[in-house]
């Protein structure tokens, strides 16, 4: 069990990238389909944003996952560790979540967004 926050989102983000390989290779598609066009600095959020919208209209329509803004920093650091010649093609930050402790909560699935839609469409009718 993780004692600091950003050991703990480093865990669920290792859990993910393995559950969901497909997510890394269209950041990596992705990304570098944004290098081709010569820009030399881009948004790693614009990157996640491209990913949804592709597994959402692109794809079946059914997610079967959540695409959680907190794996934004390690899909980032990945890519560059990957590719070192796009060392600095996303900005990165200083990982502030090394000084917090865990949460102890596990990331939020699509069935508790299922349901919250459900009891907000119930509230409404």
């Amino acid at each position: 069990m993780s004692d600091t926050r950003l050991d703990e989102m480093r865990e669920q983000y290792l859990k993910f990238d393995k559950e969901h390989p497909e997510v890394w290779d269209m950041f990596a598609r992705f990304s570098k389909e944004i290098i081709s066009k010569g820009y030399k600095n881009y948004s790693v959020k614009a990157v996640f944003e491209r990913i949804r919208w592709e597994k959402d209209i692109g794809g079946d329509g059914i997610n079967q996952f959540k695409l959680n803004n907190n794996y934004t920093a390690f899909y980032a650091r990945k890519f560059m560790d990957m590719f070192p010649e796009h060392k600095g093609f996303f900005r990165t930050r200083t990982q502030t979540s090394e000084d917090k402790k865990a949460t102890k909560q596990e990331p939020l699935r699509p069935a508790y967004f299922n349901s919250f839609i459900s009891k907000l469409k119930g509230a409404v009718a």
